[in-house]
């Protein structure tokens, strides 16, 4: 086992923004970068397109969704390089407004991987980041739009200073149950699965920033939540404005911010400036 070598995960990475971190790092990380994709053969064609253009990344398959395949990550990490120094959850999915599904499977599909699955990822890895290490959860301008939107009862605790993390899992169980028996519109809730469901990762950062900094054993952990913009990519169907290499550029950046980092730190980042998420 190599400890010291350091080394970057990509989740969801196969294509769009994901695709074009794992590009990013590969020019700017001093380690391995690890490009993981549920699909094993969609993840090999994405690692075979950066081998073109002279880059070296590892690929190792995951699904957010499959506990069993964050369990194996864990493992060859622990194995092959004892620890964890950056980590991008990008992983996530949308629905179109075309779809026609109810209200209720949007919810709790799109919040079953981009909030729970995330947060699989979390309570799994980050027992293994190290001194320095930096985290960066992909949320998106939508959980602004979505924030804006719920009551004010709601919005007060989004922002309560003794926000922990069974308060936001409470609360995205909450939005899920409300949408299945329709009552989501009177407890205060959007018609936004997506947008809840990133409101859910943003307000996961800013509790992870604060359980971490009460962590001795382990300093300079940063973990931000960032909005890459409106990007060509398969979710937007390419009405996106951005290209991956734009969109890549925040989640980039923070995932490089440079020792003892005090700003941003446990914060919401758009266009590399720190936002508020109401």
């Amino acid at each position: 086992m190599s400890g010291a070598k350091r080394v970057a995960v990509v989740t969801g990475a196969n294509k769009g923004i994901g695709f074009a971190i794992v590009r990013g790092l590969c020019k700017q990380f001093d380690g391995d970068v690890i490009l993981t994709a549920r699909n094993e053969e969609n993840g090999k064609q994405a690692i075979e397109s950066l081998n073109k253009e002279g880059l070296k990344p590892i690929f190792h398959q995951m699904d957010l969704n499959d506990v069993t395949s964050i369990d194996r990550i864990k493992k060859y990490l622990q194995s092959n390089y004892g620890g964890l120094d950056v980590l991008v959850n990008n992983a996530g999915i949308a629905f179109k407004a075309a779809q026609t599904d109810p209200f209720s499977v949007q919810a709790e599909v799109t919040n079953a991987t981009n909030f729970w699955g995330t947060l699989n990822v979390c309570k799994q890895l980050y027992p293994l980041l190290r001194i320095h290490a930096r985290v960066v959860n992909v949320s998106s301008m939508g959980c602004q739009f979505a924030a804006k939107k719920c009551s004010k009862e709601l919005q007060e605790q989004f922002l309560a200073p003794d926000l922990d993390m069974p308060k936001v899992e409470k609360l995205i169980t909450d939005f899920v149950s409300s949408a299945k028996d329709g009552t989501f519109k009177s407890k205060g809730w959007p018609e936004s699965a997506y947008g809840v469901s990133k409101i859910g990762v943003t307000l996961m950062t800013y509790v992870q920033q604060r359980e971490l900094n009460k962590d001795s054993s382990r300093s300079d952990i940063v973990i931000n939540a960032c909005c890459p913009g409106y990007v060509d990519t398969d979710m937007t169907s390419h009405k996106g404005t951005k290209t991956i290499d734009e969109g890549a550029d925040t989640p980039l950046y923070l995932a490089m911010l440079p020792a003892n980092t005090t700003s941003p730190k446990g914060d919401f980042v758009r266009e590399r400036q720190v936002a508020s998420l109401l």
